[in-house]
This record gives structure tokens, sequence and C-alpha cells, in this order.
């Protein structure tokens, strides 16, 4: 997998991860101040104890559950406002290290760090906290989160019990995750859905939005990424079979399926990509042209 910045040189980004047991959910996607507060305490003790030079660095947990696409988007916009919150945030009295929790206050979080509800459904939840301090100590802790959290990342007992409790729903399995982790993760999920070619798409839209990434592998609908948005080439039956998306064969009433298959397998991957935070609009090809010349037009 390729390497994504963390986030900005004095800041690593990760989440606690959250396997619900099958069919549980929690009653609300965010836990009150208090109960946050209580959650990062423990957070802040399991990663001392994974690496211990994560214990002299700035700790900052939303703790609020979020689908992993709601944290995979283009300049990561979850851990960036956390991270933003985290520098605001008034230093230690004694010095040292800060802890700071960011729960729900009346039900209510502001907006950028708010659990959508669209995507509540899901077993595998994440909340997300940000370690900050100087440039030389990141570097160190980034590297050795690596090394360790996707091996041996296990949330302590306590941890997993307290959000166990606090979220009031049954939970199988507490770790945690650097955000390499988690694309890695997604990565091989897709793969496995059978939408490996996806992947790529997104990947480049977290790596380098100013760079261009193609899904060009027919039967696939060709789809072009740059900037955060993506073009998805929109064919008419006669373009699909004549640019060379078709199936072999002339059987009209078969063809006609597979043309189906390939408009709705089109609206899918518009659907993931939106997802991801990736804007989506479908760029007419008109008949006789070639579809990959019009779009990078």
């Amino acid at each position: 997998m390729s390497t994504f910045p963390n986030a900005a040189a004095t800041g690593c980004f990760g989440a606690l991860a959250l396997e619900l047991r099958a069919g549980d959910a929690p009653p609300a996607l965010a836990l009150p101040q208090a109960r946050a507060a209580e959650l990062a305490a423990l957070v802040a003790a399991d990663l001392g104890r994974l690496v211990p030079e994560a214990a002299g660095l700035d700790l900052g947990l939303l703790a609020a559950a979020f689908d992993p696409v709601e944290l995979l988007r283009p300049g990561w916009p979850v851990h960036a406002e956390l991270q933003r919150l985290v520098a605001r945030a008034p230093s230690a009295s004694a010095g040292g290290a800060r802890l700071i929790a960011f729960g729900s206050r009346d039900d209510q979080l502001p907006p950028a760090l708010q659990p959508d509800a669209d995507y509540a459904g899901g077993a595998f939840r994440l909340l997300p906290f940000v370690l900050q301090g100087d440039s030389e100590a990141m570097d160190e802790v980034g590297d050795r989160l690596e090394q360790v959290l996707l091996d041996a990342g296990m949330a302590g007992a306590g941890t997993a019990l307290c959000a166990q409790e606090a979220f009031g729903a049954a939970i199988e399995h507490a770790r945690y995750l650097t955000v390499h982790d988690l694309a890695a993760m997604m990565a091989m999920q897709y793969e496995h859905a059978g939408l490996a070619g996806a992947w790529p798409l997104v990947e480049s839209a977290l790596i380098d939005p100013t760079a261009v990434a193609w899904l060009d592998a027919p039967p696939e609908p060709l789809v072009r990424v740059h900037r955060g948005r993506a073009q998805i080439a929109l064919l008419d039956e006669a373009n699909w079979r004549s640019a060379g998306w078709a199936p072999p064969g002339d059987d009209a009433v078969r063809l006609s399926r597979q043309f189906e298959r390939f408009q709705m397998r089109q609206r899918q991957l518009a659907a993931l990509l939106q997802a991801h935070g990736i804007e989506v609009c479908f760029a007419h090809c008109p008949s006789g042209s070639d579809p990959r010349e019009w779009m990078a037009r």
C-alpha cells in the first residue's frame, strides 16, 4: 500500500476500532462529555502501554462512532478538525502532555464532528484520535505506531468494557489502528467484495488529490478521478458496444441485459465514491467518440 500522509508534521491520526456483535447497534453514536473523558483516559493508558513514547504527546479523542468511509475521505476532514481543536485547547496547567476528550453536549456535536446517520448500520465503528507533539517525537512515535498497532494493538479489557457500557452495545473486539492500517483493511475488504478496482481511485484521492487516477479495465465502467472529483463515462448502448465494453457475441437480448448490469455497476461505483467524500459526475460520451479521449479533455 502506498504511504499516506498521517497529518501535519506534528500529528498522527488513528482510531479506536470497535467490532460490534452482529445485529447490535449503539442507541447513540456519540458519548456525553463525562463518559468521553473516562474513555479518553483509558485510551491514553493503552497507547502508553503499547508505545511508551506516546505518553509524552497530546492526545485528542473524539468519542463518536464513525463508519470507515467517513474517516477515509480526501483531506481527512474528521481528523483534521479534531487536530485543529486539539491545537486550540488550553495548555496543561502543570505543563506536559494534554488529554482532551470531545463528547456530545445535550446530545449534540459540532457538524464537522458528527457521524452521519446514513452510515450508522455497520458493525465496525471507529472513534478517531489524534496524537500531537514536536516533529522529532512524532516521527519516532508514528513509526512505532505503524509497527505495533496492526499486529498487537488490542485495547485493554477495561477500555473495551467502558466502551461497551458507554455505547450500550456488545463489543466483540476493540483495537487500535492508524489510518494507514484502516486503509489497508478497506483495500482488502473491497477486493473481497469484488470492488478491487475502486480502491486505487479512493487511495489516489487520499494520497495526492492533484494526481489523475483511472479505472480503465473493461467490462468495468470507465472512471477518472482528479482533485477530489470523479467522472464516470456515460455511454449509450451503441457506444458501449463499439468502444469495447460489451462482451463478445451478437445476441441482442443478452447484450441488452449486460448493458443494464453495466449501468448498475456504474451506480454502485458512484455510491461508493460519494461515500468516501468524492464528488461524482457522469460525463456523457457521444456515440462514435473515444470515451478515454473524451474524459481526458
